[in-house]
């Protein structure tokens, strides 16, 4: 199996197992610390693999070397790889991850279950798609 199979391999799990822990309303997650917890490191964790999965693609195809991570989304938008429209959600998606990683200041609550209940799961599916549908 090549390395860009495999990279999916573990975002799909990883997106199985926060799909798994995540709480069913805002007022139970906000509750629970652990919860919470959890779900932040799966959306940092999903967004880490993406990111690589960017380089992967990138890499194979001979593109341009990204200046930095969110660079890595841009190039795959500029090849037409992923739409820019995805482009920009990802780019949003790493800046969401940023500040839960390195904790540049207080991120609200709901901003993450609605990342994570929302938005993460059917954005990062999207790009295994265009990815897929690229590599044909």
């Amino acid at each position: 199996m090549n390395r860009i199979t495999d990279k999916i391999k573990e975002i799909e799990q990883y997106l199985s197992e926060l799909k798994d822990i995540v709480p069913q309303t805002l007022e139970e997650y906000s509750s629970d610390n652990l919860s919470k917890a959890a779900c932040e490191r799966y959306f940092e964790k999903v967004i880490e693999a993406a990111t690589d999965l960017a380089f992967l693609v990138i890499a194979k195809n001979k593109f341009r070397l990204p200046d930095d991570d969110i660079d890595a989304f841009k190039i795959l938008s500029e090849k037409k790889i992923i739409s820019e429209e995805l482009c920009k959600k990802l780019k949003d998606a790493k800046g969401m991850r940023n500040i839960l990683a390195h904790q540049y200041g207080r991120v609200e609550d709901n901003q993450v279950f609605e990342a994570v209940t929302e938005q993460l799961e059917n954005d990062i599916n999207m790009f295994i798609k265009e990815i897929i549908g690229s590599n044909k």
